[in-house]
């Protein structure tokens, strides 16, 4: 879960003539603005959104009351989105096809994907029709309504999708008005979740070793004391990189390297790995999408160091086998996936993915990921009991505050999930044979996660109890 931008940054410069005073105010609202840009650009053309209701649902909430100072204009013919902050800062962000939208930096040209990407055979079972599950039971029926009903005021929940998908079979599903089986969204950080998948990949093929030490070859020098940090350790959260905080949001997040790595640099994992070490690699948990962002140049670098051969060896190895025909994992001006928060799916892709997990890693009969990788990845990490980590989840398997009280409202012990801010889950429940999907940008507190572990608890009870 990473968020995006701060809300309140921007209050502190309403003023454009203060930004032109100090460029470290400047570069602050460099980070909002780009946010606009790219996120009504995927919207409109990775997404198909109406982009004036996604900004007033997705956008301004975030960034209000300073919206006010910002203006956007879509440009379909050259498949564009322009954002401005009164003139003084402009941001334009271009939709680049299969790779998705990418913010334009002066002097700095897109590496674009160079060959299509031809689609291979699905080995998951298809798990639902071409038409949306109405649940047969009526308990279903009721929790989908819990899960939709909307706040009479703000914060809105706006929920847009929902799917309980119980022994590979979809049970229950629904959408928001203009919302359907065919609509990508935005996951977030639940793209850390599938960046896991991505290492699980490369480490079963003997690409990778994920206790080795990372292959960045700036730190290449045994002599620099990040050279000991691993891929596990990135995956964990637990490197000991000072490379700011994609866990809170306050007023200094435009000011945190974090959100200006993710909205003002072309090569984001070329930001990180300058990051100095802060603490111990393993000794310090502290989550960061830094650190997913350098798992995400290893990986392009392993399967052919360019944007194609980072796309094909995704959809090759991961999304074709599982069906997932309505990604787009999006890239930085570098061509690497930006694994920290920006790939767009389908609500039925996204519980496609989560049957990966539930099923040990297994798909129609061929192991995708090493074996003993989804208990890897779902046990807790030390250090994050506050809020229940493991390696690219989110996990209940453990002790500590977090996994406590998701418990307690309402997920089981076993359970484990993908998640992204303002509400986007992917929760899986092997001892339900379960994956729950629930997507829509809510800005309540917790991120809907009452809501969300209700809505695990009432399909649990409806599929395990008799009528």
């Amino acid at each position: 879960m990473s968020f995006p931008f701060p809300r309140l940054a921007l209050c502190l410069v309403p003023v454009p003539a203060l930004l032109c005073a100090c460029d470290g105010l400047t570069r602050a609202a460099a980070v909002p603005v780009h946010y606009v840009s790219h996120q009504l650009c995927s919207a409109a053309f990775v997404g198909g959104l109406e982009p004036d209701q996604f900004y007033r649902e997705s956008i301004e909430p975030e960034i209000a009351p300073a919206d006010t100072f910002i203006d956007y204009r879509v440009d379909r013919a050259k498949a564009e989105v322009t954002a401005s902050m009164k003139g003084v800062v402009t941001s334009r962000a271009s939709w680049l096809g299969a790779q998705g939208c990418q913010i334009q930096h002066q002097g700095v040209a897109p590496r674009v994907a160079a060959g299509g990407n031809a689609r291979g055979p699905s080995l998951l079972p298809p798990i639902a029709g071409s038409s949306v599950v109405t649940p047969a039971d009526p308990r279903l029926a009721a929790a989908l309504d819990r899960a939709f009903a909307e706040n009479r005021q703000a914060p809105y929940r706006r929920t847009k999708a929902v799917i309980v998908v119980h022994d590979g079979r979809v049970v229950a599903e629904r959408y928001a008005p203009d919302y359907g089986i065919d609509t990508p969204q935005m996951g977030w950080s639940m793209t850390k979740s599938v960046v896991n998948a991505l290492i699980g990949v490369l480490a079963r093929q003997g690409r990778l070793s994920i206790t080795d030490p990372a292959p960045v070859a700036a730190w290449s020098d045994a002599r620099d004391p990040r050279h000991g940090i691993t891929p596990d350790q990135l995956l964990r959260m637990t490197s000991g990189l000072e490379i700011g905080d994609s866990m809170t949001a306050t007023w200094t997040t435009a000011f945190d390297p974090s959100a200006q790595m993710v909205y003002d640099m072309p090569d984001m994992a070329a930001f990180a790995e300058r990051a100095r070490l802060g603490a111990a690699p393993g000794s310090r948990f502290a989550y960061a999408n830094g650190n997913t962002l350098l798992l995400s140049r290893i990986i392009r670098d392993k399967v052919g160091g360019d944007a194609g051969s980072v796309l094909r060896f995704a959809h090759r190895e991961l999304f074709d086998k599982l069906g997932m025909t309505g990604v787009t994992l999006e890239l930085d001006a570098a061509g690497t996936p930006i694994g920290s928060s920006h790939m767009w799916a389908t609500a039925r892709d996204w519980a496609r993915f989560g049957l990966l997990y539930l099923n040990d890693g297994v798909v129609g009969g061929q192991r995708i990921l090493p074996e003993g990788w989804v208990d890897y990845s779902a046990r807790m990490t030390a250090g994050s009991e506050l809020y229940g980590y493991g390696a690219g989840f989110w996990t209940n398997r453990g002790s500590g505050s977090g996994a406590a009280y998701r418990i307690k409202a309402g997920l089981p012990a076993d359970a484990f999930m993908a998640r992204g801010i303002h509400g986007q889950y992917v929760i899986v429940v092997p001892s339900a044979k379960l994956v729950v999907v629930r997507m829509g940008p809510a800005y309540t507190p917790r991120d809907d996660m009452e809501v969300v572990a209700h809505l695990v608890g009432d399909a649990i009870a409806a599929l395990q109890a008799p009528e």
